[in-house]
């Protein structure tokens, strides 16, 4: 074995496959990220298994690991073992679990991403002085996950909760999903994009950097584009951030009603810029409940991982027993 091969028992390989990026981790017992890789996400379903067993095959080289951990975004079957339907991904009714056991030749967990997420903020982050609370994941869609006494809810089919695709807007923008309308075309990274390129076909504010910016160059308007424009002041950007926020309190504000929790734990790569949004996301909610001014709320706070969290807390659950 070369000498940089580390032999730690505790390490483990957590994987957050999202719509965009493939992210993998090599992970200690304490959650702490030791080597990390990332891939874009394939869009086939031989690429994308391809490329996990890739990355695995890298951190592997580096490191001796005791299993894998896969984060997915998308439905997976309670005895997580299959993923039905992932909208970003290509896998539909696929047995995964043992199938990538084999192909690996490492134990191999599967999870939703949102629940692998919320897990890392349950064990390392705000979670873990709540008793039920909510993990509203904000990336390329939106995540969502249910924690009550220290376990994860999954529902009866293992799908719940999925916020990101509840219809907010009938008729409304096209969702990957199928249908149309969903939050999270409205309340997302992708979202950005999407928004800021509504506003500058209407002619909102046609000399502002994030305009004279599409105009130049269509293909740099990204969400990313829209926050940097937004930090340096530019007026539409940060409109384009308002309508984010407005957004993002309405559907806070669902959960609050349908799931009353204590607290709201905002992650996803997202959260990051939560300085820009989250007061106003956070008033748009308090408005937006039934009793509004008469009935406690839940705190909403950033989780401590970030875009991370997910590889994190899937690694934990691959070295241990699931919640």
């Amino acid at each position: 074995m070369d000498a940089d091969v580390s032999t730690s028992e505790q390490l483990t390989i957590g994987i957050d496959i999202g719509g965009t990026n493939l992210r993998a981790a090599v992970v200690d017992g304490t959650g702490s990220i030791i080597d990390i890789e990332q891939l874009p996400t394939p869009s086939s379903v031989n690429a994308l298994e391809t490329a996990i067993s890739h990355v695995v095959g890298i951190l592997r080289g580096r490191h001796e690991v005791a299993a894998v951990g896969l984060a997915v975004a998308g439905f997976i079957t309670a005895d997580q073992t299959s993923v039905r339907f992932a909208p970003h991904l290509p896998w539909r009714d696929m047995e995964i679990r043992d199938r990538l056991t084999r192909v690996l030749g490492l134990p191999v967990v599967l999870e939703h991403d949102a629940n692998a997420a919320a897990w890392g903020e349950q064990i390392l982050g705000p979670g873990r002085d709540a008793g039920t609370w909510a993990f509203f994941a904000v990336g390329t869609g939106i995540g969502g996950a249910l924690v009550t006494d220290g376990r994860i809810y999954r529902g009866a089919f293992g799908t719940a909760p999925e916020f990101g695709h509840l219809t907010v807007v009938q008729g409304g923008r096209s969702c990957p999903c199928g249908k149309r309308g969903c939050l999270e075309r409205y309340c997302s990274g992708s979202a950005l994009e999407l928004t800021a390129r509504e506003f500058i076909a209407t002619g909102r504010h046609p000399r502002s950097a994030l305009a004279e910016h599409y105009h130049s160059a269509p293909e740099g308007i990204t969400g990313r584009a829209v926050v940097n424009l937004a930090r340096e002041g530019d007026v539409l950007a940060r409109e384009v951030i308002a309508d984010f926020a407005r957004w993002l309190g309405r559907g806070l504000a669902v959960v609050q009603e349908i799931l009353d929790p204590e607290l709201i734990v905002l992650g996803g790569g997202v959260s990051r810029d939560s300085d820009l949004y989250l007061t106003e996301a956070v008033a748009e909610m308090s408005q937006n409940v039934v009793g509004a001014g008469h009935r406690p709320l839940a705190r909403v706070e950033t989780g401590v991982l970030g875009a991370d969290a997910g590889m994190i807390g899937v690694a934990l659950l691959a070295g241990a027993v699931n919640p």
